[in-house]
């Protein structure tokens, strides 16, 4: 039995998910000699698989290498770009792609944005942000909101990522409040923090205990 591209690309898959960089050459080895590398699937997963490994150089190779590339390769990139903290990388990529008429998706702008928020690229990010919906009438979700609240509230603009949360136009999850939160602790701001705790609470009560421990450790930290 001779294994195809679909087979390829599950073992692929499995190899990125427990980090097996040598089992993963080696499908590689074996892809090339079957003739499937031409596979944009295949593709795909040979770069996340390098990506996730944390071989981005073997996955820029594999991309460069690719004869065609659909929105996923170059999502699969900007994945690996936000992974290992290359957010300049990633930002060029997105411009290339853009170039190339290949129209980016929902989550495309989430790996960008992560990428964004792992560099502390504020403006950058911020702009990718306001772009989804005027350049590319891409509605943001929930997801896209909590790294923007990551963002901002790492480079200590607390009050903006609250405004951002407030002016959701939908009801924020807990988990964008415990983005906040975080912040919240890292920059000191305790009163900030505990009206947001209230917010995280009302909408996650089971993480009444967690939440309680943590003010009580920030706030004998601040003391």
């Amino acid at each position: 039995m001779q294994p195809d591209a679909v087979t390829f690309v599950g073992v692929l898959n499995a190899c990125a998910s427990i980090v097996a960089l040598e089992e993963g050459k080696y499908a590689h080895e074996q892809i090339i000699q079957s003739g499937c590398e031409a596979d944009v699937f295949v593709g795909n997963s040979l770069i996340d698989m390098y990506a996730k490994c944390g071989s981005m150089e073997d996955a820029q190779r594999v991309f460069n290498e690719m004869p065609s590339h659909n929105v996923v390769s170059w999502t699969t990139m900007l994945q690996g770009c936000a992974m290992h903290g290359h957010g300049k990388e990633a930002l060029q990529h997105f411009e290339k792609m853009c170039e190339e008429g290949v129209k980016p998706d929902i989550a495309t702008f989430l790996c960008l944005l992560s990428a964004c928020t792992h560099a502390g690229l504020v403006d950058e990010g911020l702009r990718c942000f306001h772009s989804m919906s005027t350049d590319y009438m891409i509605y943001q979700e929930p997801e896209h909101y909590s790294c923007m609240v990551d963002l901002l509230g790492l480079a200590g603009r607390l009050h903006e990522a609250e405004d951002m949360i407030k002016g959701m136009p939908c009801k924020p999850n807990a988990t964008i409040w415990l983005a906040l939160l975080s912040a919240c602790r890292i920059h000191g701001n305790v009163e900030m923090g505990e009206q947001v705790a209230k917010h995280v609470l009302e909408l996650d009560p089971e993480n009444a205990a967690a939440i309680e421990q943590l003010c009580c450790c920030w706030q004998v930290e601040s003391q």
